[in-house]
């Protein structure tokens, strides 16, 4: 083989490239960086991913499972360096048992030198079968279902892969450096309203397969130091082989198969990646546990359920990140996995789930190097759930040529003017005939779509509450709970009720849902604000919000826009508390009904912000609490001045009256914040409107909105942020279509603050 020198290989490319419009001096710093890559002395690392969706054998299947497998895989490729050839993914058919152990054994074990990093993902069923050595007080190990297990119908032997068979194959490992992700539970059960259950039936009465105990055999020969049986059992209860070991779900709890727009993935799994394709720093990896696990068990909340991650370690270094890398400095939505001409195909792992109708056809993302500049914008062409096809689009600077492995930020979002409020149809409560009724009744009122469960996501479900639902509630100390009988609105999960949505028993279906039509509007542009435009995370302004008790200054909680700040090199640190705050699990504040607070704002741009502020109850009841002084012009109302930090309500305002206290209902509640550097004219102009119409006009005071109005003011929102998104763009040569609302992340940021309304 012909030998030549790097600076010769780069002048040589430059001089051919030249043609193509690629400078040389690009060419040479990514040489120059290339050759730094191959001289470091990084470790090799290995994966293997396994995901089943096709169970058989009285198995009731699974539909995000592949997912799972495609989104790990192309965050470790991206994100963290991993060569595609180096990660092994069984899929169906291929994840038998012995196909899952073989390959553990072939790919992992039999590779893995010690410093290497490996990962084991597992995403499938998980279930319990009996322990004969009585680790946990139920006697029962934890397992994962392979594609050739079964569900005996009265119990017996299966084929599961037993939890103490995977702490030997990771005690085989030769490297301490091992992340385990299994995205499953044990807790039982098929489904929980729209949602699949990744858990088989288990139990006392499902026995381990010989092959299963020779198989732990075999590896307890092996072990290196040398195990004996007592010493096995002693070391699996006091803890994980070696590594991180991360379990979606408590023993108890269910780890659900999701819906998110139109695809199917683990919300465990969907939260983690998604999380670390964000991150743009080299963090522990108890952080990221802490921060993906409370962004687990939000969206869970936001759904009705609740599920909470755990984690075991067994390293010696508690600063290690997860995976036992640092990720690409770079956040992302989106990376090139593949360019013909200027075709361009994109896997969207770093986009919020709940975002992901705003990038359909004619979204924009915009094209980033190694440190996070812009050169080019990709405009989407078609979406089929995580996958997109764009083009280049003729601003891209022709010096930066787009590779597989490019990573994309978003630019603009495309929101469709037909997009609905999704209402799935309980079939366990409701006969044929009713659901026929609810729907047509349903689909009658603008924007609501009707939907059977388990085929699509759904924000909420319609149905009646039956005795054995009554009695679930009342174990679960569910205050006021509805008549037996009456029709209502459900969670996604079935587990919780929507406050104030049930009527009386014997009420009909129409009138239950003309009596919905203004909550179902008000959920609508919830949605649309909340979810479909929040961009928290990729918004370039520069602003941070905390919520605040009134009277004392102490802080409740904190939000604040990383890439903005990252921008004017504002770290956007969260602030700590004074005194403790009644916190729960998942990090949301508790605030006692009277509680009064306040925000602080802080516009850390070098223009003027135009800021709304709203508060939304759990039973979707919409509040606005900024703009409140409708003795100004509403856009003076709504401004913050330029690198200001001010106080909502003003200090003088709280002392003559103006003050926001938390009020029933009791529950989950949300302040949303709407900022932009473009005057929201039609938003300020309709909310001035509706303060004349309740009386305010001239006053500082709190207003409400029905949910008919509150759907105008996003649809007022709505048209604002697409005029000043097509002003902006005509000067680049981006083109949007008509029939799409565009919203650019320069002029945009919504944000929310969760909180717990108690007693």
């Amino acid at each position: 083989m012909s030998y030549i020198k790097r600076r010769q290989f780069i002048q040589f490319a430059g001089s051919a490239l030249a043609t193509m419009g690629i400078s040389q001096l690009e060419i040479m710093r990514q040489g120059e960086r290339y050759a730094k890559a191959l001289a470091q002395d990084t470790p090799r690392k290995l994966a293997l991913l396994v995901g089943i969706n096709d169970y058989k054998n009285g198995i009731p299947p699974l539909q995000g499972c592949l997912t799972d497998v495609s989104l790990q895989q192309e965050l470790l490729i991206n994100r963290f360096g991993f060569n595609e050839k180096n990660i092994l993914t069984l899929t169906d058919s291929q994840a038998t048992r012995q196909g899952i152990l073989q390959a553990f054994d072939e790919h992992l074990i039999k590779q893995a030198k010690p410093g290497d990093v490996v990962v084991f993902h597992f995403s499938g069923h998980g279930s319990r079968v009996l322990d004969k050595d009585k680790d946990m007080p139920d006697g029962l190990n934890g397992t994962i279902v392979p594609i050739d297990s079964s569900l005996p119908p009265n119990g017996g032997v299966v084929k599961d892969i037993m939890g103490h068979t995977l702490f030997l194959l990771m005690y085989a490992l030769q490297t301490a450096n091992v992340t385990v992700v299994l995205d499953c539970c044990h807790s039982g059960g098929t489904k929980r309203g729209n949602f699949a259950v990744r858990s088989r039936d288990g139990g006392s009465n499902f026995l381990p397969s010989k092959a299963e105990y020779e198989e732990q055999g075999k590896w307890l020969a092996k072990a290196e130091p040398r195990l004996t049986p007592t010493e096995f059992i002693n070391k699996r209860r006091q803890n994980v082989a070696k590594g991180i070991v991360i379990a979606a779900a408590k023993r108890d709890q269910f780890a659900c198969d999701s819906q998110f727009s139109d695809f199917s993935a683990g919300a465990f799994t969907y939260t983690l990646t998604q999380y670390l394709w964000q991150l743009n720093r080299n963090e522990s990896f108890a952080r990221t546990f802490t921060s993906v696990s409370r962004n687990a068990q939000n969206l869970a909340l936001h759904r009705g359920g609740f599920q909470e991650a755990e984690i075991e370690t067994n390293i010696t270094n508690s600063n290690s990140p997860l995976y036992f890398l640092p990720p690409t400095p770079i956040p992302a939505e989106a990376v090139v996995t593949g360019v013909n001409s200027n075709q361009v195909n994109l896997w969207l792992g770093g986009i919020e789930s709940q975002s992901i109708e705003g990038f359909n056809k004619s979204a924009i993302l915009t094209v980033v190097d190694e440190k996070g500049e812009p050169h080019g914008q990709v405009q989407i062409e078609s979406r089929n759930g995580l996958f997109a096809k764009g083009k280049l689009l003729n601003t891209t600077r022709a010096q930066t040529p787009l590779a597989k492995g490019t990573l994309l930020q978003e630019r603009i979002r495309s929101i469709p003017k037909n997009i609905t409020l999704k209402i799935g149809l309980d079939d366990s409560s409701l006969d044929r005939n009713t659901i026929a009724q609810a729907k047509q009744a349903l689909q009658a009122i603008p924007s609501i779509e009707a939907l059977p469960l388990r085929q699509k996501e759904v924000q909420y479900i319609f149905g009646r509450m039956t005795q054995a639902k009554y009695q679930e509630l009342q174990k679960q100390k569910i205050p006021n709970l509805p008549t037996v009988g009456s029709f209502g609105l459900f969670t996604p999960t079935l587990d919780a009720i929507i406050v104030n949505s049930f009527g009386d028993a014997g009420e009909t279906i129409n009138a239950a849902v003309k009596r919905l039509q203004s909550k179902l509007q008000s959920f609508w542009a919830t949605r649309v604000v909340k979810d479909i435009l929040g961009n928290k995370n990729t918004s370039k302004i520069n602003i941070s919000v905390s919520m605040i008790i009134a009277d004392t200054q102490e802080p409740l909680a904190k939000t604040f826009t990383p890439r903005g700040a990252k921008l004017n090199n504002d770290t956007g640190s969260e602030s700590t508390p004074s005194k403790p705050v009644n916190i729960s699990d998942s990090g949301i504040p508790k605030l006692p009904l009277e509680t009064k607070i306040a925000f602080h704002v802080d516009n850390k741009e070098s223009v003027p912000l135009y800021v709304s502020i709203l508060g939304i109850d759990s039973a979707g009841e919409i509040g606005i609490l900024f703009p409140y002084d409708w003795s100004e012009e509403p856009i003076l109302a709504a401004s913050i001045e330029a690198t200001s930090k001010v106080l909502i309500p003003k200090a003088e305002h709280q002392r003559s009256g103006t003050r926001i206290n938390i009020g029933k209902p009791l529950g989950f509640s949300e302040i949303l914040i709407i900022a932009s550097p473009t005057p929201l004219r039609d938003l300020l102009d309709n909310l001035q409107k509706l303060a004349d119409s309740q009386r305010q006009a001239g006053k500082r005071s709190l207003i409400t909105a029905t949910g008919d109005e509150f759907l105008g003011l996003t649809n007022n929102l709505l048209d604002d942020l697409d005029r000043s998104t097509r002003g902006g763009i005509v000067v680049e040569n981006i083109q949007l279509p008509e029939g799409e609302r565009g919203v650019d992340t320069n002029k945009l940021a919504v944000m929310s603050i969760p909180f717990e309304v108690v007693s």
